[in-house]
């Protein structure tokens, strides 16, 4: 296996069109990392460039100790698994999970060992002569993997695999492949737009949009400490809330009021640098938002639009002057959609962004 380092990667297309800006992305051998992101965000462009397919306008790419930039894709000992499959459907199984080594010339008792090895990690031995016409989705997709795994490359690159799968099938192959990460130790990069396959995943994982990496971070942390506003709103499901206003106030007894109108004792924790009359956006994880007591003093009155009852949870939205707010509660009783609802924030949670920027305030 072999670290994949990209450093000041620059990818313009003829047109003038960047595609991607400047990546430095440095992923360490053996371990499992996502790029994740918006359509056109430039995560499977930068796949394309590690791969071969795509070249590089500007900076280097290093597999292991060499520079690869001008090397074709065969000679950079990686392989693709495709958002199709890309299947052969004349062929069996086998000969699908095979075909790769016979064009390599590689001897037949050792073909065969590698399909068999192959198939017996996947699970996929008692569907090894059947053709891809005769498989699920499911199945198609761990011969696809299979075929992979038998090259036994330096590098495995996943573009979108499970797109095409349904939502249960989805849940169980991100458990397999990473299962499958876990046998293999092997590097792996994995393309997504899914945040929740991202964070389930990777041990680490890229944040890109417009063609530029917006933080690099594990999970967890991405979650918990995003670099701006666009991060801390596309990682976590449902999304962060965001509520923009301005400061009121000095230190000690600072508030918050919403351009919704509103207004948000903040936590004596509030960074300093926060001034009376700043333009700041509030984030609050839909967690962190709690249905007040009737005694509250703290509760934002709201009206609640649409309850969504989960079985371990109630996804709540309501709203105020035109600002919408996302809450995930216990199993609870509330109020009939379009009554009042008062909510209470954990201000000890709140995350505060500029709110031209989108830049973190700490």
């Amino acid at each position: 296996m072999a670290r994949v380092q990209l450093e000041s990667v620059r990818k313009v297309y003829e047109n003038g069109f960047v595609a991607v800006e400047g990546a430095d992305i440095d992923i360490r051998d053996g371990e499992f990392v996502v790029l994740v992101g918006p359509s056109g965000c430039g995560k499977s462009t930068t796949l394309r460039m590690i791969a071969g397919l795509e070249t590089i306008s500007e900076g280097t790419l290093r597999i292991g100790d060499t520079v690869v930039n001008d090397l074709p894709p065969k000679d950079r000992d990686i392989a693709m698994v495709f958002q199709n499959y890309a299947l052969y459907p004349h062929m069996t199984v086998f000969d699908n999970m095979a075909f790769g080594l016979k064009l390599r010339k590689y001897a037949k008792a050792d073909i065969k060992a590698r399909v068999e090895e192959a198939a017996e990690i996947l699970g996929i031995t008692p569907i090894l002569d059947r053709k891809p016409k005769q498989l699920s989705g499911g199945q198609r997709q761990r011969v696809a993997v299979g075929r992979a795994i038998v090259r036994k490359p330096q590098v495995f690159l996943f573009d979108e695999p499970l797109s095409n799968l349904d939502a249960k099938l989805r849940v169980q192959m991100r458990t397999e492949i990473s299962k499958l990460h876990r046998t293999l130790q092997a590097t792996m990069v994995y393309v997504t737009h899914d945040q929740v396959e991202a964070m389930t995943m990777g041990d680490r994982i890229v944040v890109m949009k417009d063609g530029v990496v917006q933080q690099i971070d594990a999970p967890l942390n991405l979650y918990n400490e995003p670099a701006n506003q666009f991060v801390a709103g596309f990682i976590g499901s449902p999304s962060m809330n965001f509520v923009t206003g301005q400061v009121e106030g000095k230190n000690g007894s600072r508030r918050f009021v919403a351009d919704a109108g509103f207004g948000l004792d903040l936590a004596r924790s509030v960074p300093d640098v926060l001034g009376t009359g700043q333009r700041v956006t509030l984030g609050i994880r839909p967690e962190n938002i709690s249905v007040a007591t009737p005694d509250s003093a703290t509760a934002i009155a709201m009206t609640l639009d649409v309850v969504e009852p989960m079985g371990n949870e109630i996804v709540a939205y309501a709203s105020a002057g035109g600002q919408h707010i996302v809450a995930r509660l216990p199993p609870q009783e509330l109020p009939e959609p379009g009554n009042p609802v008062g909510l209470d924030f954990d201000r000890s949670q709140l995350r505060y962004f500029d709110a031209d920027s989108g830049a973190v305030i700490s």
